[in-house]
């Protein structure tokens, strides 16, 4: 859509006729003469609502500068009344605001370009004034020779301080009563031969709404030579028709419904002749019973056809929503439909209405059975080592692993490739989550007397195993007392009241982590907390936003409907309230999602506040490193990662991972990989993590970690899958495969 001037601005015409606010500036010389005078008259009104108009501006988001108390006024000589009104800028500004985001402010100015005619305003009325009132048109030009009449009000909004006056003069009038800035033009005689090229002319879009049918058809003859596209609404069954001449230069009039006629062989007939005409245009057989009926009746008992006013109000949001597309380059083809309320409101039944997933008592009743044989002491070696496996964390509770049993009664711990996400780069994730489980089953096997061997890839990186674990005769006892605490150990996603780390607790986690030559960042300062805060909920942003990470990121939801799902996250577990869960039902939807995306400038920030207010209500945010980068040492990492978060529950505090999107992350590929649309503001935030953490270059971070005093106990915890999924005889795969299985952002 090429950018063109306004029209041209007139001088309001004076008397009946004046339908035009004058806008007057005082800080011009000669209409700041103007106002003087107008101000003298004791006739006129001034209103002055600026103080008003500044406290509204201090509500937009993101704020704006005060520009309200200025010097600018819109004179109504209709109206004789003097309004102080912003500056055009700051006027559409506020006047709009609440038409975001169901209309953003590029689209909004894109829509002032647009240059729109109205002929006929009975229907037209309420067309034009919706179109005005959403902030669709830059321009109108409003054409009809009739004044309003009494019964023009069962459907014009007008008043009886009307009647006489011009149709268009009185939706001008209501125009510029609600945008002085709107430019308008109004042929008081009507669409004639004498106008139709200075109305046509700079038109995008004719709405026709008249009765002559000669001149409809006449329209639509220059509409077509001219390549504008037409639309009209007739107010019976909501019926609407769009004729894209743009598209379609050698469209027939009226989809060909009228056959071989002109507007010639259609002037000055007859209602009766007329007649067969107007019934094929509106196709008698899909006209409502009641207009049907009516029309047999005209002449006789009703004089014309009956219009009500909420099927023309009806007309005018439905143009609206053409007039959008169009102004959006949206898919709007010629053809026709019908709006028809009536035919809606006859098919209402109970059964459409969405039924709530659960109350909360439903989902942590539900949840908590699924829990209950979690906790149980399995009764021999072999089968409480499987038993602790099962338990591991895992990023999304996806359980990447299979295990086979081992004469020795240990058990091998097998990557399952398809149990994966693209967060999990190269299996990082997995592997982590993987060591996780081999600290597991070294803790139950210490439980039940035995020593447990952990060797990693024992047939090499790239096949086999990524674990085995061995059990021989031998005892630990350090190892044996964490067992209650390690089937026990949970997610812990509830707000917690911030307290100082106590140095006996911090060096209680620091000594694990360090045993296996990890390293742990413990950030407590409030400042860098809050700064994390800040860098994880934009990287949660970035995830919600790319549609690959947001599609596997819901599918691990589980809503009490797939509470039989053994595997993903149970939202019972999230720690949110009725207000948060529905929140995130919206969050869920692609499609409220990929509106976000597609507006840019950094919208969608709230999507991170969830974990922004966790990280904040934390004591520490606990940063897991190991000093290589080899799958091996992930595994290693995922060992003291399990370690850790044990002792961290010994101690009463609430562990809740918050991983962020680049935790896994190498190098700008990898984070192609995750979001080819994010990946240099990934790269940033990735940046800036480190710097916050105090990371050295050699540091790779394993996970994050809230901490967290004070949390409620947890609603519930997620299920696991069933033996028999994690103990299959395993097939051999290769685990240097792609984990997005070729799947793009």
């Amino acid at each position: 859509m090429s950018r063109r001037p306004l029209f041209a601005r007139r001088p309001a015409p004076a008397g009946t006729d004046a339908h035009r606010a004058v806008v007057l500036d005082a800080a011009d010389p000669s209409d700041a003469t103007e106002l003087r005078r107008l101000r003298r008259r004791r006739d006129v009104t001034v209103v002055d609502q600026r103080a008003g108009l500044a406290a509204e501006l201090t509500e937009v988001r993101p704020p704006v500068a005060d520009t309200t108390g200025g010097s600018t006024w819109a004179w109504y000589p209709w109206r004789r009344t003097l309004v102080a009104v912003p500056p055009e800028s700051v006027f559409h500004l506020l006047r709009l605001d609440r038409n975001r985001n169901k209309i953003t402010v590029a689209e909004q100015n894109r829509f002032r370009e647009l240059r729109i005619g109205v002929v006929g305003l009975s229907v037209g009325h309420a067309i034009a004034y919706t179109l005005a009132q959403e902030g669709l048109c830059g321009g109108l030009r409003l054409a009809d020779l009739d004044s309003i009449e009494l019964s023009n009000l069962n459907r014009i909004p007008a008043s009886l301080c009307d009647l006489g006056t011009n149709k268009a003069v009185a939706v001008a009038r209501r125009v510029a009563e609600l945008d002085p800035y709107l430019d308008t033009q109004v042929y008081l005689d009507g669409l004639t031969e004498e106008c139709m090229d200075e109305f046509f002319d700079g038109l995008d879009l004719v709405i026709e709404e008249c009765d002559s049918l000669d001149m409809k058809f006449r329209i639509r003859e220059e509409a077509r030579r001219r390549g504008v596209p037409v639309l009209m609404e007739t107010s019976d069954r909501g019926l609407f028709d769009v004729e894209r001449f743009d598209l379609d230069p050698q469209r027939p009039l009226f989809h060909g419904l009228l056959g071989e006629v002109s507007a010639d062989t259609l002037r000055g007939l007859s209602t009766e002749d007329k007649a067969p005409h107007v019934m094929r245009i509106l196709q008698t057989g899909d006209l409502s019973a009641r207009m049907a009926a009516s029309m047999v009746e005209i002449d006789r008992t009703v004089s014309t056809w009956p219009q009500l006013a909420g099927d023309v109000q009806l007309g005018g949001a439905t143009v609206a929503a053409a007039v959008r597309r169009f102004g959006r380059g949206q898919h709007l083809p010629s053809g026709r439909v019908r709006v028809d309320l009536d035919r809606t409101l006859a098919a209402l039944d109970t059964s459409d209405c969405a039924v709530p997933r659960a109350t909360a008592p439903d989902v942590d009743a539900r949840a908590a059975d699924a829990a209950v044989d979690l906790t149980a002491v399995d009764p021999g070696p072999a089968d409480a080592v499987v038993h602790a496996v099962r338990l591991a964390p895992s990023g999304g509770n996806i359980q990447p692993w299979t295990l086979t049993p081992t004469p020795d009664g240990g058990v091998d711990i097998h990557l399952d490739p398809a149990r994966t996400s693209a967060l999990d780069v190269a299996f990082r994730g997995s592997y982590v989550a993987i060591g996780a489980a081999a600290f597991n089953a070294t803790v139950a096997a210490a439980r039940h007397g035995r020593k447990a061997t952990v060797t990693a890839f024992p047939a090499g990186p790239a096949s086999g195993p990524v674990v085995s674990v061995a059990l021989s005769p031998g005892t630990d006892p350090e190892l044996a007392a964490l067992y209650p605490a390690m089937v026990r150990r949970i997610t812990d996603r509830a707000y917690g009241r911030v307290r100082p780390l106590e140095p006996a607790v911090a060096a209680a986690l620091q000594a694990p982590v360090a045993a296996v030559g990890a390293r742990l960042h413990l950030v407590t300062d409030r400042a860098r907390v809050a700064r994390l805060a800040d860098l994880v909920a934009a990287s949660d942003r970035i995830r919600f936003l790319t549609p690959l990470l947001h599609r596997e990121m819901m599918g691990e939801m589980r809503w009490p409907a797939s509470l039989h799902a053994a595997d993903g996250i149970d939202v019972a577990t999230l720690g949110m309230d009725a207000a948060d869960l529905a929140k995130l039902e919206v969050a869920a939807r692609a499609d409220v999602m990929a509106e976000l995306a597609s507006w840019g400038g950094g919208v969608g920030a709230a999507l991170g506040d969830n974990s922004r207010d966790r990280i904040n209500s934390s004591s520490a945010i606990a940063v897991l490193t190991v000093d290589a980068a080899r799958p091996a040492d992930y595994v290693r990492g995922g060992m003291a990662l399990e370690h850790l978060w044990i002792r961290a529950g010994q101690h009463g505090l609430g562990v809740h991972p918050v991983s962020p999107v680049f935790l896994y992350a190498h190098d700008d590929a990898d984070r192609r990989g995750l979001s080819e649309t994010f990946a240099d503001e990934l790269g940033d935030l990735q940046q800036q993590f480190g710097t916050t953490v105090g990371l050295a270059p050699s540091e790779t971070p394993v996970l994050v970690l809230r901490l967290s005093h004070d949390t409620p106990p947890p609603a519930a915890r997620s299920r696991r899958l069933d033996r028999d999924v994690v103990l299959p005889q395993f097939p051999a795969v290769s685990q240097t495969s792609d984990p997005t299985n070729g799947r793009k952002s």
